[in-house]
């Protein structure tokens, strides 16, 4: 920023575009998440008095710098989808235009945003499609790396499709239902089982979910679990659940809940805990495990299994004096050449119906019309060329105001990723082996990427 950006380019603006490449977990999609936090962050950018005091110490700028970023004033645009949209490979999430410097400066605090609470949706999206219609609660900020991850993360996760959060502080700054059970402490605390699960009942006898594997799931647990829901009866409380943490979960809850069927507790809900991930739990339910939540933790909250959504920020445009001026990366590695300009992608529904069968990547001033000449933006394809002759299409992204903050209310971003998810071809949404969703750029877009390739290969 303070080199040639800032001395040599003080009239230039660029216009950066942030996508990724490869979806975790070999899926079909991401998940855009962090929307709400970039403008947050958009909002309050300044650099402090301290700030100032520490890059002067550092000896690196002239004192004319130094003053510039004291009085730094973010004079950038934002465009992006919103939060809960289900975005593919090579599809801008967010655009940023700027003066070059300050929008070069933002790439790493944008990325570090977007490619955590994305992935995060993502990974929660893929649990919850698991858990076919179950309860998910996300259970993992002890797991999570570090503070801000675990609330972010939450964040995202009930983006994603998760109900409930044991993290009391993500749930406080986000209006998400708080949720847990007793810790295996609370059982060992106690001088019996027994009396840890009525002491637990004296203090909440119309919340006792309690964790019956800290000794003998079936015969202490699920027991003394028994005779205490029947105390509550009596007393005219409802008794709410078990939860099972650890051992073989299928054949442990199919057991558990004969036992609590027999006694009369057909009502009592078994949950789930221990490691579990879109993997596990398919299994579990396949094996006809009688579970009705599920409490995910480290899988969900670190997305372990792919824990990286490489999200890249690439300069697509410069901007002089109000003439545009495209911009491309060229690579060795064809799958690396960026497109260049300012876009705009959108989703191609059947005629008359909310039935999505491909995307389109265009040039921000072109009108998509049928018919309409459009290439894979695959690379790797051999035969890309097609015409569409028949769509209804939506842009998906739009300006973003940084005035204000963004929508916020993480159940109604759930609600509207739910219902996008359902435009979807449900091909594209299962978990292994989804088919491909074709993103298209329009033949436009792909002569201009094309010429720019030539040009370079000139330089």
């Amino acid at each position: 920023m303070a080199g040639g950006f800032h001395h040599d380019l003080p009239q230039t603006r660029g216009v950066f575009d942030i996508f990724y490449r490869d979806v975790p977990d070999k899926g079909s999609f991401v998940l855009a998440a962090g929307l709400a936090q970039v403008v947050d962050v958009l909002r309050d950018f300044h650099f402090s008095a301290a700030d100032i005091d520490y890059l002067r110490s550092l000896k690196l700028y002239d004192e004319d710098f130094l003053q510039y970023l004291a009085n730094l004033k973010l004079d950038c645009t934002v465009s992006a989808v919103p939060e809960g949209t289900p975005v593919f490979p090579r599809e801008p999430l967010m655009t940023v235009e700027g003066p070059l410097d300050q929008a070069q400066l933002l790439e790493t605090v944008l990325l570090n945003i977007l490619n955590h609470q994305s992935l995060i949706a993502t990974k929660a999206r893929r649990i919850t499609f698991a858990a076919a219609g179950r309860p998910v609660m996300e259970f993992g900020a002890r797991r999570a790396q570090g503070p801000d991850s675990a609330i972010y993360g939450t964040r995202a996760a009930i983006i994603g499709g998760a109900g409930s959060t044991s993290n009391v502080l993500a749930a406080k700054m986000f209006g998400i239902p708080a949720a847990g059970t007793m810790a295996h402490s609370w059982v060992e605390a106690y001088p019996s089982e027994l009396d840890a699960f009525r002491a637990w009942a004296k203090h909440y006898p119309d919340n006792a979910a309690l964790l019956v594997d800290t000794y003998d799931v079936l015969n202490s647990g699920v027991p003394n679990a028994i005779s205490v829901f029947k105390e509550l009866r009596a007393a005219g409380h409802k008794p709410v659940g078990i939860r099972i943490d650890s051992g073989d979960i299928a054949r442990l809850a199919k057991a558990a809940r004969r036992m609590l069927d027999a006694a009369g507790f057909q009502d009592v809900k078994i949950t789930a805990s221990n490691a579990l991930d879109e993997n596990v739990i398919p299994a579990l339910l396949a094996q006809g495990a009688p579970l009705d939540n599920f409490g995910i933790g480290e899988k969900m909250i670190t997305s372990s299994s792919s824990p990286v959504l490489s999200g890249v920020y690439k300069l697509a445009a410069t901007r002089t004096n109000g003439v545009l001026k495209p911009k491309i990366k060229v690579s060795a590695s064809i799958e690396k050449t960026t497109l260049p300009g300012i876009k705009q992608t959108y989703r191609l529904y059947t005629p008359g119906t909310h039935e999505a069968f491909a995307d389109v990547i265009a040039l921000a001033d072109e009108q998509l019309e049928a018919p309409l000449a459009v290439v894979n933006s695959n690379p790797l394809l051999t035969s890309k060329r097609i015409v569409l002759k028949e769509f209804d299409a939506e842009p998906l992204a739009a300006p973003v105001p940084l005035d204000q903050p963004a929508p916020s209310d993480v159940f109604e971003i759930q609600r509207y990723a739910k219902g996008k998810l359902s435009e979807l071809p449900i091909e594209t949404q299962r978990l292994v082996n989804p088919d491909t969703y074709t993103v298209y750029v329009t033949q436009k877009l792909a002569d201009l990427q094309q010429q720019l390739v030539d040009e370079a290969k000139q330089d």
